[in-house]
């Protein structure tokens, strides 16, 4: 069975596409990082800034800081946390194209969050490409205790292979503090206040944290509002509601969704 398995992988190698070069670091506007080499993102078409609504805060601390960064001046790492679809890749990915469209040479990498072990060779990287970068790795989520919970840590602060000045990570996650809350936390008897301090350090270590939350029906109407009005499409607030409901929630995924919907109703693109 051995011999046979070997000689499946081998057939595998010889009909497997080489891997294409690597992309320069120093041209592209977004990459893809997935743990051996940059390749290029094919298309990065972020949402103009404005067209976010109902995170103005979030949108406003979040440019600042990575315009800071793309100057060359100290910047933070960032924790972007809270509910589904409320905006949070999106806002990263705009800020970048933002920056871009005034000027800055700054790009955005796509991080794979089961690749974290990888990322001092990705450090390596964008060190020597002498251009600003925001690290970006979407969706986060670790089980208590695991070893990417420490890797994360060591890398933003602390640890032999700590980021270079030109590169910030832009962490998001459905959990505040990343890593899952065990109920059995609270209930030991050894030293409970260890095991929660130890939880909460990763979150700790990021010099900004967002929150984003839950929106009311105002706030996902108004969200549909302004897409229909950006893309000249009709608003129709019950079918906007129904939409939400059949989906069983509100957000501004959701309002996204259903203004694509609508453009496909039209006979438009977006």
């Amino acid at each position: 069975m051995s011999d046979e398995l070997a000689r499946i992988a081998a057939a595998l190698e010889r009909i497997a596409p080489p891997p294409g070069p690597a992309a320069d670091p120093r041209s592209a506007p977004a990459y893809l990082w997935r743990g051996g080499a940059l390749s290029e993102a094919r298309h990065f078409a972020p949402l103009p800034l404005d067209l976010l609504t109902g995170i103005d805060a979030q949108k406003q601390v979040l440019l600042d800081n990575a315009r800071r960064l793309a100057a060359g001046h100290a910047a933070h790492d960032v924790l972007l946390w809270g509910a589904k679809g409320t905006g949070k890749s999106a806002l990263v990915k705009s800020v970048v194209g933002t920056l871009r469209r005034e000027g800055a040479d700054i790009a955005l990498i796509d991080v794979a969050a089961d690749r974290l072990d990888t990322l001092p060779l990705l450090f390596a990287e964008v060190e020597r490409a002498g251009r600003a970068f925001i690290l970006f790795i979407d969706d986060i989520g670790f089980e208590a205790g695991g070893p990417e919970t420490r890797t994360l840590r060591s890398l933003l602060e602390g640890g032999a292979e700590a980021r270079p000045v030109n590169a910030r990570l832009h962490v998001t996650s459905n959990r505040r503090h990343i890593v899952a809350r065990d109920i059995a936390e609270q209930e030991s008897a050894i030293n409970p206040r260890d095991v929660v301090d130890d939880r909460l350090a990763l979150a700790d270590r990021f010099g900004l944290t967002l929150g984003f939350h839950a929106m009311d029906q105002a706030a996902y109407l108004a969200i549909v509002k302004r897409y229909a009005e950006t893309y000249g499409l009709p608003f129709d607030p019950q079918d906007a509601l129904a939409w939400a409901t059949q989906r069983g929630a509100r957000s501004g995924r959701v309002a996204w969704q259903y203004v694509t919907d609508v453009a496909g109703r039209e006979g438009r693109s977006l």
